[in-house]
């Protein structure tokens, strides 16, 4: 019998935990959280649990996916898919430097 339960992972990989660490600012860093926090004073200590568990979980299925393991993420996705769910239409959003 299987039983969804959370691992944590003692491998460590260091470009993971730099891609993880950049995701987490890039999602989180700007943007309407600010304006979250400021409006329903989330504490600094708050955010960082916030901002951790958010690296964390990116750290995990990065690892995941540079260990090819698609039945693990595949079980993620169907988890967590709640078609009644808030989060509307996706549009792919992307930042960065381009050149001229």
């Amino acid at each position: 019998m299987k039983i969804w339960t959370k691992v944590k992972l003692i491998d460590k990989n260091k470009d993971v935990e730099l891609i993880a660490k950049s995701l987490t600012n890039y999602i989180y860093g700007h943007g309407p959280i600010v304006d979250i926090a400021k409006k329903y004073q989330i504490k600094p200590e708050d955010r960082k649990i916030i901002d951790q568990y958010t690296a964390n979980r990116i750290a995990g299925i990065l690892m995941l996916y540079l260990a090819k393991d698609t039945k693990r993420i595949n079980d993620i996705v169907n988890k967590y898919n709640y078609p009644e769910g808030i989060i509307q239409e996706i549009t792919p959003e992307l930042e960065g430097y381009i050149e001229r």
